[in-house]
């Protein structure tokens, strides 16, 4: 470059090394807060399947529905998730199916059932 000299060009690579630097540690970052996002997923999940194989003997909860079958409500208490987690979780599962509760007099869903299913 003209007009400058070897001195004005060394914080200048200095500032480019830092910026790849930011660049690749940025990268890292995101990729770790990734990872340990999908492993909380994929840990609440199993939780929650685990927890509907273990009681697929037991009566239902609310009284509707068949052995195995849980409430939100039920397995928040039970599971320690909140409703979005179990509601997620069921989605991501091949193996958790969602049943409704249907209110005879008025034939709507009135509330979700869990249950494991192989």
């Amino acid at each position: 470059m003209a007009g400058t000299t070897p001195d004005a060009e060394v914080p200048m690579i200095y500032l480019e090394i830092a910026a790849h630097l930011s660049a690749i540690a940025t990268f890292l970052i995101a990729a770790g807060g990734y990872f340990i996002y999908r492993y909380d997923s994929i840990k609440k999940r199993k939780r929650l399947e685990n927890y509907l194989q273990k009681s697929s003997t037991r009566e239902s909860d609310s009284g509707q529905g068949k052995k195995g079958q849980h409430t939100v409500i039920h397995l928040m208490k039970e599971v320690g998730l909140t409703e979005a987690e179990i509601l997620q979780a069921s989605f991501q599962s091949k193996n958790i199916r969602r049943y409704s509760i249907v209110d005879k007099q008025t034939n709507r869903a009135i509330g979700l059932l869990f249950a494991y299913h192989k």
